[in-house]
């Protein structure tokens, strides 16, 4: 959608991200991303920490497994998504509001710390195909089965 404010946040996690599945079998992890801005004071010759934004943060489906199985508290992220505010009522009837980022996106920061990854193949409720297809080799790097399936005929 045009008028959906989509921003890009980098910083730590304050704590491990809580997953769940709510009632029609979705699966959602809610975790807080914290930031804080850092400036260099030329007189002091020191870094200088701004105030820290802690930003609330939902993720789901598939992006919410995955969150919840590579992502702990401390670790230093970069996530994007939309960012939306919403409004409730306390038990005592107050009215708060909150601003939330619905992340469509997250990953562990390289600046500090490296990683494995392991791809997904499976998405969104598709399988992928079980079977071989006919004249694509099973191992597209072997160089035999290559040529064989490659070879034009005459």
């Amino acid at each position: 959608m045009s008028d959906e404010t989509l921003i890009t946040i980098e910083g730590n996690l304050t704590a491990d991200p809580e997953t769940r599945t709510i009632g029609n079998g979705t699966t959602v992890a809610n975790f807080t991303i914290a930031s804080t801005p850092r400036t260099y004071d030329k007189q002091s010759g020191k870094w200088i920490d701004g105030q820290t934004l802690f930003m609330r943060c939902s993720a789901w489906r598939d992006l919410a497994d995955h969150v919840g199985a590579s992502l702990a508290k401390g670790m230093r992220v970069i996530a994007r998504g939309r960012l939306s505010q919403r409004s409730y009522q306390t038990s005592d009837g107050q009215t708060r509001s909150v601003t939330e980022l619905t992340v469509d996106d997250i990953g562990p920061s390289l600046r500090h710390a490296t990683t494995t990854v392991t791809r997904q193949t499976q998405s969104r409720g598709f399988k992928p195909r079980q079977e071989p297809i006919p004249g694509v080799p099973t191992d597209p790097f072997s160089q035999d089965e290559a040529e064989q399936a490659f070879e034009p005929e005459f």
